[in-house]
């Protein structure tokens, strides 16, 4: 028999995109999962083209790729939020989302991806069952811990021999994983909105006059300051639109209680179509919980070069929803990436000037972010991973790598560069492949 269930249709129009996560650096580390979706606007002028835009984003090689085949949610067809027949409450120009708008939205998409059972397909994924609604077959399905052996750069014929012997080192493994990999496996939902150049333009000029610097405020941006001088040539300093980008970020939740239950009742490597329908069937075990928000406002939208509307979309889109991750990644540390150190620079007698690593002003990373270098080492006596304190890097002036979308093609200063260069302020011997993370990271042990 086929599998039949209503996943998101019901509630939403779901679109279904596959993008696979490359790994540009050559180094294998463990990622933290992601998964994206945007909110669908159909009322927009260029909902469209954000539509689209988002469709065509690459999702950041620093987060292993746990997109479940629904990437898109129809506005028209969330429950109403606030006094509304439907849809979320949504940022308006000149006017932004409150506290209380904002936890309003975020309850709210909780409830919609948890009715829709977006966590159990979380999970599925990580044990090697993705779903396809048109052709998954019950009587055929299996789980595996192959995808989890993969990302957690576990040998899997050893794994097989431990996990069959019932061996301490091979529970230790899928243990290890379970606190190391599944709990870090997040959601995040963009809903972005846009004001257009000729919005923002009548807007100017309407204050220019009277109000001045004042229209910092109301575009979000250094318009105001230099509103006198531009005149009426305003409107022809844009490109485009700017987009607006509200971020909902929601953290599967896994924990030794919700394994247990897992590996106990649902968990088979043959055909088992009881288990696998139970597993399906579980109303409360499987769920998503909204932890973060970031808001970003892409004030400047004069670009340099020519552009389409769909590739300025594009752009716009993909930086927008860049700045809100990088963001994130301070405000909720689990969701903090970790990179690999990719050299060690030094000079022909062997003085070390720096190191590398793959990551730039994408990542929200200027002169004053301060990093720690950690390693992961494993317990010999528990078997787990454990991080250890190494030393202490900053970036080096001037050699920052813009790795924003299409800095090369807009000539920046710095995006010809393939890594950022960094200097020790303190610890230890730093070595290819250690793992570098912004700020302090509480799971690092000294």
């Amino acid at each position: 028999m086929t599998l039949k269930r209503t996943i998101l249709l019901s509630v939403a129009t779901i679109v279904s995109v596959c993008v696979s996560a490359q790994t540009n650096d050559g180094l294998t580390y463990r990622r933290n999962a992601l998964a994206q979706m945007m909110i669908y606007h159909s009322e927009d002028q260029f909902g469209k083209e954000i539509y689209e835009a988002f469709e065509a984003m690459p999702l950041s090689d620093k987060y292993d790729d746990h997109n479940v085949g629904f990437n898109v949610i129809d506005n028209d067809s969330i429950p109403n939020v606030k006094k509304r027949s439907h849809g979320l409450i949504k940022a308006e120009f000149g006017k932004s989302l409150n506290s209380s708008d904002v936890r309003k939205n975020a309850q709210m998409l909780e409830d919609l991806i948890n009715k829709a059972d977006v966590a159990k397909l979380m999970v599925a994924k990580w044990f090697g069952m993705e779903i396809d609604l048109d052709s998954f077959d019950i009587d055929k399905a299996v789980f595996s811990t192959e995808l989890i052996q993969q990302r957690g750069q576990y040998n899997a014929s050893d794994v097989d021999v431990e996990l069959a012997e019932k061996t301490t080192r091979g529970v230790a493994m899928l243990s290890d994983a379970g606190e190391d990999l599944i709990p870090n496996t997040f959601l995040l939902i963009n809903d972005m909105t846009y004001v257009t150049a000729e919005e923002a333009a009548a807007v100017a000029k309407s204050v220019m006059s009277v109000l001045g610097g004042i229209a910092d405020a109301v575009l979000g941006s250094n318009i105001g300051s230099n509103v006198a001088s531009l005149g009426g040539d305003i409107a022809d300093s844009f490109t485009g639109f700017t987009v607006k980008t509200h971020s909902y970020l929601f953290q599967l939740q896994w924990n030794d209680s919700i394994a247990a239950i897992f590996y106990n009742n649902y968990y088979t490597e043959v055909p088992n179509p009881q288990k696998v329908m139970a597993f399906f069937d579980d109303p409360t075990t499987f769920r998503l919980k909204y932890v973060a928000h970031e808001y970003e406002y892409g004030g400047k939208t004069s670009l340099v070069g020519q552009y389409d509307r769909k590739e300025l979309a594009k752009m716009s889109c993909t930086r927008s929803i860049d700045k809100n991750i990088a963001a994130l990644q301070l405000a909720y540390e689990d969701f903090k990436i970790k990179t690999p150190v990719y050299q060690v620079i030094a000079d022909d007698k062997g003085k070390v000037l720096g190191y590398t690593a793959k990551i730039g002003m994408k990542e929200g990373i200027n002169e004053n972010t301060k990093f720690q270098v950690i390693q992961r080492v494993i317990n010999p006596d528990t078997g787990k991973s454990e991080y250890k304190y190494v030393a202490s890097l900053k970036p080096q002036k001037g050699k920052i790598w813009d790795n924003r979308y299409n800095a090369v093609t807009e000539k920046a200063p710095t995006a010809s560069l393939n890594a950022t260069t960094f200097k020790k302020t303190g610890g230890g011997e730093i070595l290819p492949g250690m793992l570098i993370i912004e700020g302090k990271y509480h799971k690092v042990t000294q």
